[in-house]
């Protein structure tokens, strides 16, 4: 009997040692498993839906042969207490990631971010066609004319040109085309509030709109960074004086599809509501979409004494002080564009 006792006793602890063996390795292969790089070759983008619970995740996990063991996955996430706050969204998940890399995106909301870029300088038509081309954008404003998107917008009372921001902006997969001109929209009302609010005194200015307008212009004149102040400067002073603007690039608005991209003298001579030749002030909208530094510049206006630039024809400007010091800049600078386009230089 005793040996029967003893035998049978043995026999429990051997299988407990097998059965303990057999957890440790089953716990060592299923915590290797939730560490491994996932089955990914490429980034891949995952959407998590709104409501979705770590059971439910698990699940999926292993319709995608990402999980052999959901039960264990569950068990061990809630062993060793990780954060289960799953936000909903659509998330890129790398090769090198683990499920519980990924579990740990989710829970950090960190969703996949593409990029639209806004240029400064582009026209409203511009960016329409950016929009339409870009890949990782929802199409929603297709078949609208101008006026219905800036309606979709709640902006009916503005003329889109120059009512965005130029930026990058960042957003998830799933985005529409109406909610980045939403975002750039309301970018830049907050940046023109708080630039207009911090503007130099006495400017002849009478709201933000027209600080836009002038930014716009600006914007379209000079892509050289140290310039912008001193062309605010020359547009202030001019309108301080009562002066034409005369400025081309309003010009060349005003024109529409009708320009070539050869400005003649009698396009200077054509009066439209945007020909600062023709008519006095600002024209009366914004001619093109700015950034931060133009918003600046038309409010903080370096002024030297200048009433006059002219292109250097390297993407710099020369100011002058009286209309004779500009004569002779445009003699020096665009005589000398001329003699090179005759003889097939170019310029520079």
């Amino acid at each position: 009997m005793k040996r029967i006792v003893v035998i049978g006793g043995l026999a429990t602890l051997l299988l407990a040692a097998i059965a303990a063996l057999w957890l440790s390795r089953y716990y060592e292969e299923q915590h290797s498993a939730l560490n491994a790089p996932l089955p990914i070759s490429t980034q891949t983008l995952f959407t998590v839906k709104s409501g979705t619970n770590l059971k439910q995740l698990a699940h999926e996990f292993a319709e995608r042969q990402w999980l052999s063991e959901p039960q264990f996955f569950y068990w061990y996430v809630r062993h060793k207490k990780l954060p289960t706050d799953i936000k909903a969204g659509t998330f890129a998940l790398d090769p090198h990631m683990s499920v519980l890399d990924a579990v740990a995106l989710f829970v950090e909301g960190r969703e996949a971010q593409n990029s639209f870029a806004i240029i400064e300088g582009w026209n409203f038509r511009q960016l329409r066609a950016a929009l339409e081309a870009s890949p990782h954008l929802e199409q929603t404003l297709a078949g609208l004319d101008d006026a219905q998107v800036m309606a979709q917008l709640g902006r009916d009372d503005r003329h889109p040109e120059g009512m965005f921001l130029a930026d990058t902006y960042l957003f998830p997969p799933g985005t529409t085309d109406l909610e980045t001109l939403q975002r750039a929209h309301a970018a830049l009302e907050r940046r023109l509030a708080i630039i207009w609010e911090g503007r130099e005194e006495g400017l002849p200015l009478k709201d933000s709109y027209e600080a836009l307008t002038l930014a716009s212009i600006i914007e379209k004149e000079t892509a050289a960074p140290q310039e912008r102040a001193l062309i605010a400067g020359v547009f202030v002073a001019r309108m301080r004086k009562k002066m034409l603007l005369q400025t081309d690039p309003t010009v060349i608005y005003g024109l529409g599809a009708a320009f070539d991209g050869n400005l003649r003298r009698r396009d200077l001579r054509a009066d439209t509501p945007y020909n600062t030749y023709t008519r006095k002030g600002l024209p009366p909208t914004p001619i093109a979409i700015v950034g931060e530094s133009a918003l600046l510049a038309a409010v903080h206006p370096e002024i030297d004494g200048s009433i006059y630039f002219v292109s250097r024809g390297d993407g710099t400007h020369q100011f002058s002080r009286t209309y004779a010091e500009h004569l002779r800049a445009v003699r020096k600078y665009q005589l000398r564009k001329r003699r090179r386009k005759k003889t097939g230089q170019g310029a520079s």
